[in-house]
Parts: C-alpha cells; sequence; structure tokens
C-alpha cells in the first residue's frame, strides 16, 4: 500500500491583533482556526484549539503588544500557551509568527546587572515547542540568533517605500539617530532621495528621555522623511522633527513599521512639527488624536506571503530581494 501525505496549514490567532490576522488569513484563502482563548476568574490564561491540528502546519500569530484588554506580557503569555497547546496536540510544526516581538529593546546589556530579556522570549518560545519564528523588522539583527531554530525576518519597506513614493516632492530620507543609518540608507536608496542625520544624545539615567542637537545633512527648503523602526514615547522622533523644522525643512514626515504610542506618545505627535505619519499595522493603533496626521498601512501580504513560503518550503528572502538580510 502506497501511503500519500498531504500538507496541511492551520492559522490560528491570539487577541492581541485580530484584524491584522483576519487580513493574513483572507490574503492567503485560509480559514482562522478558533483557539478559544479565555481567562480563569484569577487572571491566567487558557486556550483549547477547536479542532484538531494533528500532523499540521500550525502557524500562531501575535502581536507582542499592550491594549485596553491585555498587557504586552498577557500576549507573549498567550502566544507560548498556544505553541505548548499545538505541541502537545501533535503539530508537524509550529512556527511562532510575531508581527511585533517584544522586548525587543532589550538585546544587550547596555549596563552592569541589567538582563537580556530578548534572549529570555526566544528561549521561552524554543522551550513551548516553536519550531521557528516569523516577525517584522526586529529592533536589531542580531535577535535572530538569539533563537536556536529558523527565524524569519520581514521588513516594512516595500508597503511604506511604495505609499512614500506616492507621495512626491523633493524628499530627503532622515535617520533620527546613528543607529538607524543603514536602514535610511536603503530608504534613500529606494526612493532616489537624499540622506542626512539627526545626531542626538540619550539623557544617562533617565529612560525615554532624549536630546536632539543637530543636523548633518542639507535639509533647507526640502521635505523630509524620519524613518525609524518603532515609535513608543515619542521623544525621539518628535526631538528630530523639531531640529529639521529648526534648520529650515519646509514639510516633516515620519514613517515607522511599529505605532507603540506609550503614555504621552499621542499628544506628542498631535502637538509636534510632524505633518504625515505613516504607520503599519504590527499593532493595534489607537487613531484618536491623529485622524489628520495618521496613515494605517497593512503588512498583512508581506507577512501572508512569508507564511505561504514557509509553508511550501520555498525561499522567504527571495520576497524582499535579499533586503530583510541586510
Amino acid at each position: 500500500m502506497e501511503l500519500i501525505s498531504k500538507k496541511r496549514l492551520h492559522l490560528v490567532s491570539g487577541r492581541a491583533n485580530l484584524p491584522l490576522a483576519q487580513e493574513i488569513a483572507e490574503r492567503l484563502g485560509e480559514p482562522l482556526g478558533d483557539a478559544n482563548n479565555a481567562e480563569f476568574a484569577n487572571g491566567e490564561l487558557h486556550c483549547r484549539f477547536g479542532e484538531s491540528v494533528r500532523g499540521t502546519d500550525v502557524f500562531i500569530i501575535q502581536s507582542h503588544g499592550s491594549s485596553e484588554t491585555m498587557s504586552v506580557n498577557d500576549a507573549v503569555m498567550e502566544q507560548l500557551i498556544m505553541v505548548d497547546a499545538a505541541k502537545r496536540a501533535s503539530a508537524k510544526r509550529i512556527t511562532a509568527v510575531c508581527p511585533f516581538f517584544g522586548y525587543a529593546r532589550q538585546d544587550r546589556k547596555s549596563e552592569g546587572r541589567e538582563p537580556i530579556t530578548a534572549k529570555l522570549i526566544a528561549d521561552m518560545f524554543a522551550a513551548a515547542g516553536a519550531d521557528r519564528l516569523i516577525s517584522v523588522d526586529l529592533h536589531s539583527g542580531q535577535i535572530q540568533g538569539f533563537f536556536d531554530g529558523p527565524v524569519d525576518h520581514l521588513t516594512a519597506m516595500p508597503v511604506l517605500v511604495s505609499r512614500l513614493a506616492e507621495m512626491g516632492g523633493d524628499l530627503v530620507v532622515v535617520s533620527p539617530d546613528a543607529g538607524r543609518v543603514k536602514v535610511a540608507e536603503r530608504y534613500a536608496n529606494l526612493l532616489h532621495a537624499d540622506l542626512a542625520i539627526v545626531h542626538k544624545r540619550r539623557v544617562k539615567g533617565v529612560r525615554n528621555s532624549v536630546e536632539a542637537l543637530d543636523v548633518v545633512g542639507d535639509v533647507d527648503g526640502r521635505v523630509c522623511v524620519l524613518i525609524d523602526d518603532m515609535i513608543d514615547t515619542a521623544g525621539t522622533i518628535v526631538a528630530a522633527a523639531d531640529q529639521l523644522r529648526a534648520k529650515g525643512a519646509v514639510e516633516v514626515y515620519a514613517a515607522c513599521t511599529h505605532g507603540v504610542f506609550s503614555g504621552p506618545a499621542i499628544d506628542r505627535i498631535k502637538n509636534s512639527s510632524i505633518s504625515r505619519l505613516l504607520v503599519t499595522n504590527t499593532l493595534p493603533i489607537p487613531t484618536d488624536g491623529l485622524a489628520d496626521k495618521l496613515e494605517v498601512l497593512s503588512v498583512a501580504s508581506v507577512v501572508a506571503d512569508a507564511i505561504d513560503a514557509v509553508f511550501e518550503d520555498t525561499s522567504v528572502s527571495e520576497i524582499f530581494g535579499g533586503a530583510n538580510q541586510s
């Protein structure tokens, strides 16, 4: 007797960013499975897959962000529990899809007696039973090496570049700090634009506090586009925008992949010199107070194409022409 095995793809999502997961499922033409995520009275999380996943290629989608109903820690824990449930239900392969990877900024020890929490999170996914990770625009590339298995590092660059190209004008791509120069340079090359850098200094011992000191590059009389991987409290991006306007920029746009928008971020952006903010939907985006400045772009197609490539055992890097590896 000859047995013919048939690969089966199973998509399931946590509750942190269901709209994105539904978009990904629609793009793939696959139903989104029901994980029956819930909480016990004491706050403990629980899930139970609504159908058999035995022998399937399971992709568990969850962004590690906070919302009105859950914290970033809840989001991480919920996905870990779902991975464990899939493993114990005999899934053939488990891929944790994290459009936004939590704790990514804690990727090294900047001072003594600090943890490297990004490595801890990667270890937790390995211990839970994840065979593979997929994420979008990690804060630093070395996080790929924290997980002892394949990591597909996607980028939202095609989505953001496409929209920026439509906006036209004499653009100058600006890096808000020295650490983002390489990424900003790739945007500048794709947009056939010049490059500038804002020199900033973090206030030692004070979290989420920065000083923009000077601008390197010609921005006088031009339209500037600030490029960053995430906006958290918006201190960096707003300080950079103010510095660009002081140097003669006629208009300042900003574009980022992850809109974390913690604490005073919404008010800071609302009252800043940024005239247009492009952000993707890797995290749920609150539009209150920013409706006139904010434009949300979807990365569903990017993530869906990567999931399809992983399932079909084809190249993920070819989707981006290798740009996601640099």
